[in-house]
């Protein structure tokens, strides 16, 4: 296994990224990895979260004969531009630069280019059928199905159902203080505050995330899909891996892991975010990377 250094151009910036590819000369498969929101760099890592998917993923893959390619997002760790005056729609482009890019390589066999997305990275990949030629497969990890605004009312009433005990009386008043604020970023014309965290999703990332419908995308897609989205998920609706499953025309697979959280561990406990943080004391569940290297190899490795 070799990880080399790439540059991506991407429009107004250049980003930074990693290939990991298997030793032995020829052309691989290659998947491209699609972190969710936030300031994530190459390695699925942003302050207060290391995720984890991008290390794991790439060797996955690689010791399988597959090319992975990640990439820190602009303004991210050693990729140019500036995070905050990104939207959504940017994170699209910059990922259908990555997509060619990949494809360019010299190692890499451009008809079996797939891509990985995880959370709102499941919504950029499926944004990537667009791509001429599309990817030859998606696999969608807790993507979502419904336009950005349903996503995240469901998230905050099923983020306020879960929460301790103690806590529970508190959910009304979030559910409505957080209603009220996807009011504001529908009305606001800003792209964000001014002395903003980085960690904070912008005002534009936001209103164009709420506004953007996966459907059509999703319908578009006649290639293979892997979707997995695990049972103990609060940000995305278990129920959409079906409704996945019913837009897409190409072969599908759908997983609802049990115990499977939105941060790809297991947890026999209680659904809840505030049991984040000891998930993440361990490493990516290693079921979800063995399903995604078996589904890989029947449909992408010949």
């Amino acid at each position: 296994m070799r990880e080399q250094i790439v540059e991506i151009g991407a429009a107004g910036a250049l980003l930074a990224g990693a290939l990991t590819r298997p030793d032995g000369d020829g052309r691989h498969p290659s998947a491209l990895l699609i972190n969710g929101s936030g300031p994530i760099d190459r390695d699925s890592a942003m302050p207060g979260m290391a995720l984890g998917l991008g290390r794991a993923l790439a060797v996955a893959l690689a010791d399988h004969d597959c090319v992975v390619l990640r990439y820190d997002k602009r303004g991210v760790g050693t990729s140019h531009g500036d995070y905050l005056s990104a939207g959504f729609h940017d994170e699209c482009r910059d990922a259908a630069a990555a997509l060619a890019a990949l494809r360019a390589h010299p190692a890499v066999d451009p008809e079996r280019v797939f891509v990985v997305g995880h959370s709102t990275g499941a919504v950029v990949a499926a944004n990537l059928v667009q791509a001429v030629p599309p990817p030859a497969g998606y696999v969608l990890l807790a993507g979502a199905a419904q336009p950005g605004d349903q996503v995240m009312a469901w998230q905050s009433g099923r983020i306020a159902a879960t929460l301790p005990r103690l806590l529970r009386p508190l959910g009304p008043v979030l559910v409505r203080r957080q209603a009220r604020e996807r009011d504001r970023i529908r009305r606001s014309t800003a792209d964000r505050h001014d002395r903003m965290p980085r960690s904070r999703l912008t005002d534009r990332w936001l209103r164009e995330y709420l506004a953007h419908d996966p459907g059509p995308d999703l319908a578009a897609i006649d290639r293979p899909v892997l979707a997995i989205t695990g049972g103990k998920d609060i940000q995305v609706d278990p129920a959409d891996v079906a409704r996945i499953g019913r837009l897409v025309t190409g072969p599908f697979d759908g997983e609802v892991p049990t115990d499977l959280t939105h941060l790809l561990r297991r947890d026999p406990g209680p659904p809840g975010l505030w049991r984040y943080r000891g998930q993440l004391s361990r490493p990516i569940d290693g079921w979800v990377t063995e399903r995604i290297v078996a589904w890989v190899r029947v449909h992408l490795a010949s």
